[in-house]
């Protein structure tokens, strides 16, 4: 991801959302303002991830692609081939070097970023994979897979067999989060899992209905759970206890997105009749709800890492939404 980060450019007739005008109450720092959207011309957009700085954006697409993109002005920047059906997930290093993909052919690739070649292609899962990060230092890929198990591959070696394998769930692993000591993992049977790999512990937390989404909240104390019957539960992370409940939203059929914004102030979750709701963290209460131009289901979201932007996904679109105003010369 060599390309310099560039300011937000010049928006297209910005329109505030639903119940939610910009600058309003405790909307104000919410990005409730339009500022684009872009027909990423690859089928369905099965997700859309922000770089770890914010800068860039990959969508996964149902058309067997991954692309590369600056979403604040909507350059296309490269399409990553190789996966023989749906892309279903994707990630970058904290460096901006390297990108990690899954989809439903099994596969779980690693791919250079400037030149788009394959550097490391698994096939170990037994069926297909829908969720994929890398290790902090990037040198482990870890997947999810609708076989119940979350592998750990070596990104070093040419090994191709996963260097562990976390086999606890009883049904698809829909979610993944990792930190510099534990692998947070969330299932459709309605449970969320910790492996501490300092202590070799697993605590397992019920949620009850099918787990769509495992956030960590920035200061590492909560998790945030997004789960198909319309709820969002905010837990603490050592002791699972529910802290809060967010819904409203529209989740019964489809895998949805959630998030945290920057500040750890609000809760963002995608609905399926075309919108993301925003919840204040503490109160509950909503804070904004953005309508989408399109009525399709708003499945994927991405918070950038310290400012007010947002990236949504529905249909065949990406949807970058912000507070309406300037950068004022920030690179982006």
């Amino acid at each position: 991801m060599s390309e310099p980060s560039p300011a937000i450019g010049p928006a297209p007739a910005p329109a505030p959302a639903d119940g939610a005008p910009a600058g309003s109450g405790a909307a104000a720092s919410l990005p409730t303002v339009l500022r684009r959207q872009h027909d990423c011309q690859q089928g369905a957009v099965r997700a859309a991830r922000l770089s770890a700085d914010g800068a860039f954006c990959l969508t996964a697409g149902s058309d067997k692609t991954l692309k590369l993109w600056n979403p604040y002005r909507g350059t296309h920047l490269k399409t990553y081939l190789g996966h023989g059906h749906e892309v279903l997930d994707a990630a970058g290093a904290c460096d901006n070097s390297r990108l990690l993909s899954c989809g439903a052919d099994k596969a779980v690739i690693v791919w250079e970023v400037s030149s788009g070649r394959v550097l490391n292609k698994w096939r170990s899962h037994a069926a297909a994979v829908t969720c994929c990060r890398f290790s902090e230092d990037a040198s482990l890929a870890l997947s999810g897979s609708v076989d119940g198990s979350v592998r750990a591959f070596d990104c070093r070696s040419r090994r191709t067999e996963p260097v562990q394998t976390l086999d606890e769930a009883t049904d698809s692993v829909t979610a993944l989060q990792i930190t510099d000591h534990e692998i947070v993992s969330g299932s459709a049977d309605g449970r969320v899992r910790r492996y501490d790999l300092r202590n070799g512990r697993l605590t397992t937390d019920t949620v009850g209905d099918s787990v769509t989404c495992v956030t960590l909240s920035r200061d590492g104390q909560c998790l945030l759970v997004g789960c198909m019957d319309a709820t969002v539960k905010l837990l603490d992370r050592e002791t699972g206890e529910l802290l809060n409940e967010f819904s409203g939203h529209a989740n019964r059929q489809y895998p949805l997105g959630s998030c945290l914004d920057a500040a750890d102030a609000h809760v963002l979750s995608g609905s399926e009749e075309g919108a993301v709701y925003c919840w204040e963290l503490v109160s509950g209460k909503l804070a904004a709800k953005l309508t989408h131009p399109r009525a399709a289901v708003v499945h994927s979201l991405a918070f950038h890492p310290s400012r007010a932007a947002l990236v949504t996904a529905a249909g065949g679109a990406f949807f970058l939404w912000d507070t309406g105003e300037e950068a004022e010369g920030e690179e982006q």
